[in-house]
């Protein structure tokens, strides 16, 4: 799918332990965001953060379960994206937790597919 130009970037800023009918939320927005024929999602895991109603969060290096932000982006055209937002906001509503959800104009500069193999020579 090649997009270029004006689009919509949709970020959804949760925590790395939420979860949606259980499983973890970011995974079900992603493993959404495909079924409905987005152009692409990504997941960040963050190192430090806090959000409204929650204590300062960080990684330590012997905290291998600890709770993170996370951060989901997904750019597509605009219309699309708000009917994806239209079809998972009421899945917040389940959410004990809390979170965010943003949205902002972007233009794509480039979107490049890749072909899955790495075309460097030795």
């Amino acid at each position: 799918m090649e997009i270029k130009g004006e689009a919509k970037l949709l970020r959804i800023f949760t925590s790395n332990t939420d979860k949606f009918k259980h499983s973890l939320l970011y995974e079900t927005i992603v493993f959404a965001a495909k079924r409905y024929g987005l152009a692409g999602a990504t997941v960040t895991k963050g190192v430090m953060g806090y959000g409204s109603s929650s204590i300062i969060r960080s990684v330590k290096f012997w905290e291998i379960t600890e709770k993170l932000p996370v951060v989901v982006e997904i750019i597509d055209e605009s219309q699309k994206i708000d009917a994806f937002i239209e079809k998972i906001l009421p899945w917040f509503d389940y959410l004990p937790t809390g979170c965010l959800i943003t949205t902002e104009n972007t233009t794509i500069i480039l979107n490049k597919e890749g072909n899955g193999k790495n075309k460097l020579k030795k």
